[in-house]
C-alpha cells in the first residue's frame, strides 16, 4: 500500500466537498438571480456564497497541517482529524445554508479539527528538531 493512502483519499474527499460548493454557489446565482461579479443581493445566495468562500479561507491551513501532521506525526490521526473536519464542515455547509445562526457547531468542529493539526504538526516538527539537534 502506498504511504499516505488515507490522507490522499482525505484530501480528494475535501476538494469534491469544495467542488460541491462551488457548484451550489453557481446554481444559487440562477435561482436567486445574482449575476456574476455581483456577490450580493438576496441573502439566501449570500449564505451559500459565504460557505463556499469561508471553506476556500480554511482551505490552505487545514491541508497543509493535514499533510504536515500525516508525514511528522501520525497519518491515521491526520486522516480521523480530517475526516471530521469534512463533517465539520458539511454541518456548517447545511446550518448556514437554511440560516446564519445554524452555522456555529459545524465551524466550531472543523476549527477544533484544524487547530488539533496544527497543533499536532507544530510538536512533531519542534520534537524532531530536537531529537536531531541532540
Amino acid at each position: 500500500m502506498a504511504d499516505h493512502i488515507a490522507v490522499a483519499l482525505v484530501t480528494i474527499a475535501t476538494l469534491l466537498l469544495y467542488l460541491v460548493m462551488s457548484v451550489r454557489v453557481g446554481m444559487a446565482r440562477g435561482k436567486y438571480g445574482v449575476e456574476a461579479p455581483a456577490i450580493s443581493g438576496h441573502a439566501d445566495f449570500e449564505r451559500v456564497f459565504r460557505v463556499q468562500a469561508n471553506t476556500l479561507e480554511w482551505l490552505p491551513v487545514f491541508l497543509v497541517s493535514l499533510w504536515l501532521t500525516a508525514i511528522y506525526c501520525n497519518e491515521w490521526a491526520a486522516a480521523g482529524l480530517g475526516i471530521l473536519w469534512i463533517v465539520g464542515r458539511l454541518l456548517y455547509m447545511t446550518g448556514y445554508s437554511r440560516a446564519a445562526e445554524a452555522r456555529s457547531l459545524g465551524f466550531g468542529i472543523q476549527a477544533l479539527a484544524t487547530f488539533a493539526l496544527l497543533v499536532c504538526a507544530l510538536i512533531s516538527l519542534v520534537y524532531q528538531l530536537a531529537v536531531h539537534a541532540a
